[in-house]
């Protein structure tokens, strides 16, 4: 997909660059727009305006699991926790995992809000099953 992307005469990469603000056309209310995003230079620090008509935020790209590293959950070959159904259980009884940790397919905020509710129904069933609730 990068290759695919950077081959594109009309791409441009921003390197080194996170977006720290969004800026709007100053209207009030249903008609605002975005017009620009404030950069800052992950090296440097420096702050630059793009103008932009759009803005999406990719997350979940890199699971962020690295702390769970010696708890003895299972991994996928990616690094996402490895669910062996399409609920939310791990390996470990009791333990769930939901959105970012195990989703290596969707990553998608709107997937994930759907993964953490099933892992929390999950939870209260376990709980239920235990006689804890």
């Amino acid at each position: 997909m990068q290759e695919r992307f950077l081959s594109k005469p009309n791409a441009k990469v921003h390197w080194n660059k996170q977006v720290v603000d969004c800026l709007s056309d100053g209207k009030e209310g249903m008609n605002e727009k975005l017009r620009a995003v404030v950069l800052e230079d992950t090296k440097t620090g420096e702050r630059s305006e793009l103008t932009v008509k759009g803005l999406f935020i990719a997350i979940g790209h890199t699971p962020a699991t690295k702390f769970l590293k010696d708890s003895g959950l299972e991994f996928d070959g990616a690094g996402y926790l490895d669910l062996k159904t399409r609920h939310s259980n791990t390996n470990i009884d009791g333990v769930f995992a939901a959105g970012d940790v195990a989703d290596g397919e969707y990553r998608q905020a709107v997937t994930a809000a759907g993964m953490g509710c099933q892992a929390a129904l999950d939870a209260e069933r376990w709980l239920g099953a235990k006689g804890l609730v």
